[in-house]
């Protein structure tokens, strides 16, 4: 019996135990992970920043002077060197990239991304901290459109090298027509340079074979000019109507766990 069942076992084909697993009325091998929002002002920091996307400040049209930039780090990347130099891609054939590697340590990519104009303008660090991103906002506000805007608002979450008021206060000193616009706390998806991140990972630091420091900062300028030429503004479709909605959700789930907790 044993070897009958392990016969029939083998002889199925992947496609249909997928099919039978999938079609399960519960499936406990999937999960998603979720946070209920703690920022007691979640709903009015998460407003004023959905409202930027649609070119809105404090219930007034932003005017063609005006910019929105949306900007943060990506710490941790990692200098990896193969051993052997890879092979590229060619027709009918992929790329061959070797498995080893040597290390060369780890750097920050540090961003800027104009939300409107889909423009992107970054730079390579040893690693994140105020000064590093006071030297982004010196890039970026030094250079035109921006250095001569009514107001050009940074949004931004709550890491340590652009946290609370003080880190605001730095900027506008530095930049009078610079506004620093704070997500709400543990609300990094409403970020637009989240996507670019991961649009950055996938096409410019996957496989990961740099010399040092230097070339990942050339991979990446590299990337800066291609995505400057060809990207468009995302197709942002959370808005105040959907933020209004994700409230009320959360509001009645807290309310049936109050209930269900008495």
């Amino acid at each position: 019996m044993a070897f009958f069942a392990a016969s029939a076992a083998a002889a199925l084909a992947w496609s249909t135990v997928r099919r039978w697993l999938d079609a399960d009325v519960i499936r406990p091998w999937q999960h998603r992970s979720w946070i209920f929002p703690r920022d007691p002002y979640f709903a009015v920091r998460a407003g004023r920043v959905l409202d930027l996307y649609q070119r809105i400040w404090e219930g007034e049209d932003l005017a063609e002077d005006e910019y929105v930039i949306s900007s943060d780090e990506k710490p941790g990347i990692q200098i990896l060197s193969r051993v052997h130099p890879g092979l590229p891609p060619g027709p009918r054939r992929a790329g061959r990239f070797e498995f080893e590697y040597r290390r060369g340590g780890t750097a920050a990519y540090l961003a800027a991304y104009d939300v409107h104009r889909a423009r992107l303008m970054g730079r390579v660090e040893p690693s994140t901290g105020i000064v590093p991103f006071t030297a982004l906002t010196d890039q970026v506000m030094s250079a035109e459109p921006y250095a001569s805007a009514r107001r050009v608002f940074w949004v931004v979450d709550n890491g340590a090298s652009h946290r609370n008021w003080a880190a605001a206060a730095r900027m506008s000193d530095a930049y009078p027509n610079a506004v620093m616009v704070h997500l709400p706390v543990h609300a990094s998806w409403l970020n637009q340079i989240e996507v670019v991140f991961s649009v950055i990972a996938r096409k410019a630091l996957t496989p990961a074979d740099f010399r040092d420091s230097d070339a990942l900062a050339a991979r990446l300028a590299a990337f800066e000019t291609r995505y400057n030429t060809t990207a468009t503004p995302f197709d942002w479709k959370f808005t105040r109507a959907g933020l209004d909605d994700l409230i009320r959700r959360i509001t009645a789930r807290r309310a049936a766990s109050a209930l269900a907790a008495a």
